[in-house]
């Protein structure tokens, strides 16, 4: 058999608990892994090797971190790099989607999320243009998104460090956003890479909102039987035997699921945007 080509990753200023991550995640018998101390040294080593992923140090900023990524995507323009920050700012999470960063953390991270995250990096293929920033302030985005599941979950990780919003909130927008996200893409673009959402996202003092806009011709609730939101009162579980009898996979609960996590879920005319508001508690 021919022999099995090794990637290599590069990651900066990694601490025991990002190492042994790392060593779980990526597989050695595929893999080498090149540790430097800092962002200085992660250039020189690029210089001298091409490297599949790249992971920053926490002690660097996000901001330190988007300088270098600019700087190696003139020498290598599709690599992948993950920034893990100390702290960020909207602003500088912003920054990170311009220049096309993979995916974004700030401290403290979820080890699940980032491990899924780099799994994510290292089995995609193209993937730069699949989050273009129309305009963009830290109160107001406007994006075109690859209809990819994919691509959802790395704008969820970009909008969830935008967010700046307490933890339960946080989580509630970022679950309804992303099945919504998630049915606009699989329904409305029918998961076709070739075709896009357009999402638009505001975070005003008292509301977050998200308006979804997919490609797809639109529904009506008639016309999902399938799904939790469309069952009977006397029948709580009707969508789920529909689906065993036409052979769709289990599932249908996101338009219910989305509404009981955020104040306001409304579909337009045709059925193919929809727009979510959260309201926040003020502090």
């Amino acid at each position: 058999m021919p022999p099995i080509p090794v990637r290599n990753a590069l990651v900066v200023d990694a601490d025991p608990a990002l190492k042994d991550l790392l060593a779980r995640v990526l597989d050695h018998r595929l893999w080498t892994t090149h540790y430097v101390a800092s962002n200085k040294d992660a250039m020189a080593a690029i210089l001298t090797k091409a490297f599949d992923l790249v992971l920053t140090g926490e002690k660097t900023s996000a901001l330190q971190d988007v300088e270098l990524l600019r700087v190696m995507r003139r020498l290598r323009p599709h690599i992948r790099l993950i920034i893990l920050a100390r702290e960020s700012a909207p602003a500088d999470v912003l920054a990170s989607m311009r220049a096309h960063a993979f995916s974004l953390f700030s401290y403290p991270y979820d080890e699940n999320h980032l491990a899924d995250m780099i799994r994510l990096a290292v089995d995609s293929p193209a993937w730069d243009d699949g989050i273009e920033i129309i305009s963009a302030t830290p109160e107001w985005i406007r994006l075109r998104v690859r209809c990819e599941i994919r691509t959802a979950d790395r704008l969820v990780q970009f909008l969830n460090e935008i967010a700046e919003l307490p933890p339960a909130e946080r989580e509630q927008v970022a679950t309804a956003f992303r099945e919504m996200l998630t049915n606009a893409i699989e329904h409305g673009g029918q998961l076709d890479p070739s075709k896009h959402i357009e999402i638009e996202y505001i975070r005003a003092k008292h509301m977050v909102s998200c308006h979804i806009a997919d490609p797809g011709l639109g529904f009506t609730l008639d016309e999902i039987p399938h799904a939790a939101i469309a069952n009977p009162d006397d029948q709580p579980t009707h969508h789920i035997e529909l689906r065993e009898e036409l052979g769709i996979r289990p599932g249908g609960y996101g338009i219910l699921m989305a509404q009981k996590l955020v104040d306001e879920l409304i579909y337009n005319q045709e059925g193919n945007e929809v727009l979510l508001v959260k309201y926040l508690r003020p502090a």
